[in-house]
């Protein structure tokens, strides 16, 4: 599967024919003079390795949500580190799953943060094409030969592409031109309710404040148009369960019951329904807990401008294609849709539970009754304070015996337009010809928040090449071998890592 060594600029690459133009010029950079030709003879050498280093990772699954994969997990991320060059490695525990502390001292001048989460989602194989932790190397028509498999983009993929450009250093026996601070988690797809403590632990955060910021690699370009959004921010999250029973409502039966008694007994799925109706307006599209909008910032002028600089150099058609939506909501416009997606908060139903959904009927009444919420939350809203309105809202409407149990959550992200680091990721994607906008936040959400916020107060936000999609969902993939001129296989998105370093090293 290798290539030559001049594939990477070439089958792989596919850049418009730009990648390897630019890099090699580089006019003003920090790039070595010879265009790092080296590095990506290594890169295509190292290929067939940094793809089997994915498969195995993704072979190994850690779920958080169903106890899977714990501690192998984080003792494979360690030893990922380990292998990939950092002197130092170690498991930092916590209340929950732990974390991975990893430190590449290569005597630069700077320090760059790297987040890392080694956790996945759950997913059914029921629903998949392929098996989800086979991690088989098919050929997706439009994109090339891509692995499908759990983790595949969110997040392994670009991380593995990361380590990628760092093996392939190592091997063209390059020091790095920053020094690196890892740090990684298993709880990421719980809403890292544990993290914070990993981050805080006495040998971390030392470690942290003296990076100039922190990324995730991600492997996000627009199959249409090679493009990359750099976001200045992310949503916060809040994952809760909201239940009602009979027993702590004192009404309603203590376990399901016939139904035919529903003529005299109160049923619990039917108050948790009416709670759940006070939470947002009867569409289910604008939260009215009560406070909740005083929290909300308006978006700034410079927000705004941005949001409508992404509609214009993104396609209506391929988000809803994507999606697989027709309309927005409120038959609203391209434009209308993504600057709600910035500014506004959200309460959305995961999943409900209750009773009998096996085949046929039951006819039971339900003496328990759960809802699975996640509310996302934008700037000035906290944790903290988006909880006591949420359990005031409740009690002020009679639903005191409604019980919230909180699984994870934190605040909204955000960093400067100005700072270093997402200078750098603009000057690195304006290098290799990769068209770039900015978005002041993304709708989904990382816990950013932890580095962004004090006592660190560092840039943090997402950057990389390549693509994959289906996070969350079946048949999730990345692009080993691009078969797409706008988008970079593996092995081009390593090197815009090493480009990337190397820019954030020059960038004062």
């Amino acid at each position: 599967m290798t290539d030559q060594a001049d594939g990477i600029i070439g089958r792989r690459t596919m850049l418009k024919g730009a990648v390897a133009g630019a890099a090699l010029s580089a006019p003003g950079a920090a790039l070595a003079a010879d265009g790092m030709a080296d590095v990506k003879k290594a890169i295509a050498a190292g290929h067939d390795a940094a793809v089997k280093r994915l498969q195995d990772w993704i072979r190994l699954p850690s779920i958080a949500a169903e106890n899977r994969g714990y501690p192998e997990g984080a003792e494979h991320m360690k030893q990922l580190a380990l292998d990939a060059g950092f002197q130092h490695a170690e498991i930092v525990p916590s209340k929950g799953k732990p974390g991975v502390f990893a430190t590449l001292d290569a005597g630069a001048k700077k320090t760059l943060g790297i987040y890392f989460m080694y956790d996945v989602k759950q997913f059914d194989p029921a629903e998949w094409e392929h098996p989800p932790l086979e991690a088989k190397l098919i050929d997706k028509p439009g994109f090339g030969k891509v692995v499908m498999g759990r983790g595949a983009v969110n997040q392994k993929g670009p991380q593995a592409t990361f380590l990628a450009a760092l093996h392939a250093m190592k091997a063209a026996g390059r020091k790095l031109p920053v020094n690196l601070v890892l740090v990684a988690e298993g709880e990421e797809e719980i809403v890292s309710p544990n993290f914070h403590e990993i981050v805080t632990a006495p040998q971390v955060a030392p470690a942290l404040r003296k990076t100039v910021g922190v990324i995730i690699p991600t492997g996000w370009q627009s199959p249409a148009t090679g493009g990359v959004t750099l976001a200045l921010g992310a949503k916060g999250a809040v994952e809760f369960e909201l239940t009602v029973s009979g027993e702590k409502w004192g009404r309603g039966p203590k376990g399901d019951i016939h139904s035919s008694e529903k003529a005299r007994v109160d049923s619990p799925p039917w108050r948790l329904v009416a709670a759940l109706a006070t939470l947002v307006t009867p569409d289910g599209n604008t939260v009215t807990i009560d406070g909740i909008q005083d929290k909300v910032r308006p978006l700034s002028a410079r927000e705004r401008e941005l949001i409508l600089l992404n509609a214009r150099a993104n396609s209506e058609e391929t988000a809803k294609k994507a999606l697989g939506v027709s309309r927005w909501i409120d038959d609203m416009s391209w434009e209308e849709s993504l600057l709600r997606l910035a500014q506004v908060p959200t309460v959305n139903i995961q999943g409900l539970v209750s009773g009998y959904m096996g085949p046929g009927g039951k006819t039971v009444l339900p003496g328990k009754a759960t809802a699975k919420i996640e509310m996302r939350l934008v700037p000035d809203m906290t944790k903290d304070d988006t909880l006591a309105k949420l359990r005031a809202h409740l009690d002020k409407r009679g639903f005191t015996d409604v019980e919230v149990n909180v699984s994870g959550g934190y605040g909204p992200t955000e960093t400067a337009e100005t700072s270093a680091l997402i200078r750098a990721e603009l000057a690195t994607c304006e290098r290799l010809g990769v068209p770039a906008t900015i978005t002041p936040r993304m709708a989904g959400s990382w816990p950013g928040v932890i580095f962004t916020g004090p006592p660190l107060g560092l840039p943090a936000g997402q950057f990389g090449f390549g693509h994959g999609s289906g996070a969350h969902a079946p048949n999730e993939y990345f692009v080993i071998e691009s078969s797409n001129p706008k988008v970079m296989g593996m092995d081009a998105a390593a090197f815009g890592f090493v480009d990337f370093l190397y820019q954030v090293a020059a960038t004062a």
